[in-house]
């Protein structure tokens, strides 16, 4: 079999349930990793894991995860670990949005984004990062755009994938001398389920073609995850006209 980027390797996305995350599995997996499988939805984690397995012919790990829970996602980087025997890769991917102006914004909704988008984020980092020291593995977050621009709309939402970048870069000034690498991939608009919890989804709303598709950042995230000695800080994956209006 013919070698390829990550053939050994270990990969763990979270949130890999649906979207980016799911096109992120098929891309690492693509590129011969072992790939952990975490999101709430079990059902959707199995067929994925069956997928891969008989498309790649990889290892997989099932590990039905609720980030917001510090056990959980303590439980999930071991089962990872003792069943591959390191991380090699971990894809901070998890997230979601409620709500929409902050005067409708109820406190559950809010707590809800806070406990997944960054509870969730910190903890899957902090339980990982012993075993990517131990690897000099990369660590990458999913951004967005709403994390570098100001965002009109839900701007919960867009503050809390503020924290994750500035998080990650500082984050990245801490353990780059240990030789963690660490990724923001931001995207902006992806034809994803994103939204349908509370309406329209992002599939549902644009054509293909029209904006960014799961598999283009999935490649941004792939290609980070391929550095064996340099960090790629931050990839931007926009439309092409995004700019054009502002």
């Amino acid at each position: 079999m013919a070698e390829t980027p990550l053939s050994g390797k270990c990969a763990l996305v979270t949130g890999a349930s649906s979207g980016i995350g799911r096109a992120t599995a098929h891309a690492l997996a693509r590129d011969g990793a072992r790939v952990a499988l975490a999101a709430r939805r079990e059902s959707k984690l199995t067929n994925l894991a069956e997928s891969l397995e008989s498309k790649y012919g990889t290892e997989t790990l099932v590990s039905p995860t609720d980030v917001r829970d510090e056990d959980d996602v303590a439980s999930m980087v071991e089962e990872t670990v003792s069943a591959f025997g390191g991380l090699d890769v971990l894809v901070n991917n998890a997230g979601l949005a409620r709500g929409d102006t902050v005067e409708d914004l109820s406190t559950n909704e809010f707590r809800t984004m806070q406990e997944t988008n960054v509870d969730g984020v910190f903890f899957a980092a902090r339980a990982a990062l012993p075993h990517l020291r131990e690897s000099s593995g990369n660590l990458i977050f999913l951004g967005s755009f709403a994390g570098q621009y100001p965002r009109p709309f839900n701007p919960v939402y867009a503050a809390t994938k503020w924290w994750v970048r500035g998080f990650a870069h500082s984050l990245e000034g801490q353990v780059g001398e240990d030789g963690v690498a660490i990724t923001v991939v931001n995207p902006s608009e992806v034809r994803t389920e994103f939204g349908s919890e509370h309406g329209e989804s992002f599939a549902d709303r644009f054509d293909p073609g029209s904006v960014t598709e799961p598999e283009e950042v999935a490649a941004a995230i792939a290609f980070a995850a391929r550095q064996e000695v340099a960090t790629v800080s931050e990839l931007d994956i926009y439309r092409r006209d995004k700019f054009a209006h502002f």
